[in-house]
């Protein structure tokens, strides 16, 4: 599914929010499918093991609910740092369809800000991925699957659109990935997330509200 740092990131770069940008150097969530059945509190960590062979470590977690939609946070640290970068998407199934509604993000020693505005005028905004990866995919059966987080009995599927191989479990959300393997990329589980909570702090400001405060700021 792509909930893509890298698209929100890039559009920070082009509006001038160097600083925001600067912590998408090198970093792009990864394009998640399963089995869409978030948990509140729950969520799951993973390697992403991209062909070249650089290695990212990622988290994915419901931090809350409004109304049908859930808050999916995804953390990833900045490159040859220690900082985290967060993004919190405001997310629900429409139909076979799952649709980001809104979307804050918070860089390493700066406040939150609110990506909605942004989302009506750029392509972001008709992001989406199918809520059940499986009708688009051959079931080859279930398979024991060892990890970092623990051995799990998984459903294997293989997508028929890519070839790629889901191994999916139900005591993963939020979309019961336990291991992913692509032609470009694997993705494997580290840990499993219990009582997640948002590490996004403080009060969201506006993308304009941001702008006005940078132009603001002597040089």
């Amino acid at each position: 599914m792509k909930f893509a740092f890298q698209s929100l990131l890039v559009t920070v770069l082009a509006l001038g929010l160097s600083q925001l940008a600067a912590a998408q150097m090198g970093m792009s969530a990864p394009d998640f499918a399963g089995v869409f059945t978030p948990v509140v509190g729950s969520g799951a960590a993973y390697e992403m093991t991209r062909e070249a062979g650089e290695s990212t470590p990622f988290e994915i977690s419901v931090v809350g609910k409004e109304g049908s939609a859930y808050w999916i946070e995804y953390s990833m640290k900045q490159p040859h740092t220690d900082a985290t970068v967060y993004l919190k998407n405001l997310t629900e199934r429409q139909g076979d369809d799952v649709i980001m509604k809104r979307s804050i993000l918070q860089a390493p020693g700066r406040p939150p800000m609110d990506m909605s505005s942004m989302m009506k005028m750029h392509p972001m905004q008709s992001a989406q991925s199918k809520a059940d990866m499986r009708a688009e995919a051959e079931n080859l059966g279930v398979e024991t699957i060892t990890t970092p987080a623990g051995t799990f009995s998984c459903q294997h599927w293989r997508s028929k659109k890519d070839g790629s191989n889901y191994w999916l479990s139900d005591k993963i959300t939020p979309w019961k990935l336990v291991k992913m393997s692509g032609k470009d990329q694997t993705m494997t589980l580290t840990r499993v997330i219990t009582d997640a909570k948002t590490h996004i702090t403080g009060t969201p400001v506006s993308m304009e509200e941001m702008m006005r405060q940078r132009r603001s700021k002597p040089e």
